[in-house]
């Protein structure tokens, strides 16, 4: 799908959409991060994989400008993502669609609310029937049927849940897409549904995902290439394929395990 070298106005050229150089985390004495390095390229569903403590969420967070590093160089979208400018916090924001881990939807509002809120803040002087329309379009675009929009979180299942904050992530149309976690908690058929889902959505509408996950069948099927956090850096970004041959313990017992070999046969019996 062509895709533009510009958004609001910034000029992109080739380069990636996520750059991070020298990225330094700490909590007090512990070193989560010590000079971590990566690129997401524009276009691709990138993994982000990592043992517990490994600091994955941290990262993610680190690039939005969720959390002020002890160090680091980060380009996001063009623009300096350690910036506290607010013109370009307004831009990262504006371009950036995030679904945490628990969803994070507002427990008293309705779907459709939800999915609303960006759109007020953004876009306060859109007509209430013309936002309504737009939430139902970023409802089903999410794989919810249309009658989810005057429900609350509570009275969705897990899997729901996870499509209504997708939905919210959607509402700006941004090119760029944070994924915490997103099939943890589904059952194996609400998971598959939900990869497909992603990989659909990259396909049409020409989105960047930076995807965390633990989840081995979801790397083995949609991701173009997956970052190892390891050793307090990314040790390796490279396609599952090529990380299977890693000579790295973690690499190692994480790709080549019980789980990492079946969720391989799965794959490579349905290409």
């Amino acid at each position: 799908m062509p895709q533009s070298n510009t958004i609001d106005g910034v000029v992109l050229g080739e380069a990636p959409l996520i750059r991070v150089r020298g990225l330094v985390n700490r909590f007090g004495e512990q070193l989560v991060h010590d000079g971590v390095d990566l690129d997401v390229q524009r276009g691709e569903i990138l993994g982000v994989v990592g043992g517990s403590g490994s600091g994955k969420s941290v990262l993610m967070r680190s690039i939005l400008g969720l959390r002020k590093p002890n160090a680091a160089r980060i380009q996001l979208l063009g623009v300096d993502a350690t910036s506290e400018d607010p013109a370009v916090r307004h831009h990262i924001e504006r371009n950036t669609g995030v679904l945490f881990q628990d969803g994070a939807l507002f427990s008293s509002l309705t779907v459709g609310e939800n999915v609303q809120v960006p759109l007020k803040e953004y876009y306060p002087d859109l007509p209430r029937s013309l936002r309504y329309e737009l939430a139902l379009l970023k409802i089903k675009l999410a794989g919810l049927p249309a009658n989810a929009i005057d429900k609350l979180p509570s009275q969705l299942s897990g899997g729901m849940r996870k499509r209504a904050g997708l939905s919210r992530a959607l509402a700006l149309d941004p090119p760029l897409l944070f994924l915490d976690e997103p099939t943890a908690g589904l059952d194996p058929i609400g998971a598959a549904a939900f990869d497909q889902l992603i990989l659909t959505l990259r396909n049409a509408l020409g989105l960047t995902v930076f995807l965390i996950t633990h989840d081995l069948d979801t790397l083995y099927t949609i991701c173009d290439r997956v970052a190892v956090l390891a050793d307090r850096k990314v040790i390796a970004t490279a396609p599952v394929a090529a990380l299977e041959q890693l000579d790295h313990p973690w690499v190692q017992d994480y790709f080549n395990g019980p789980r990492g070999r079946a969720a391989r046969v799965v794959t490579e019996g349905n290409p």
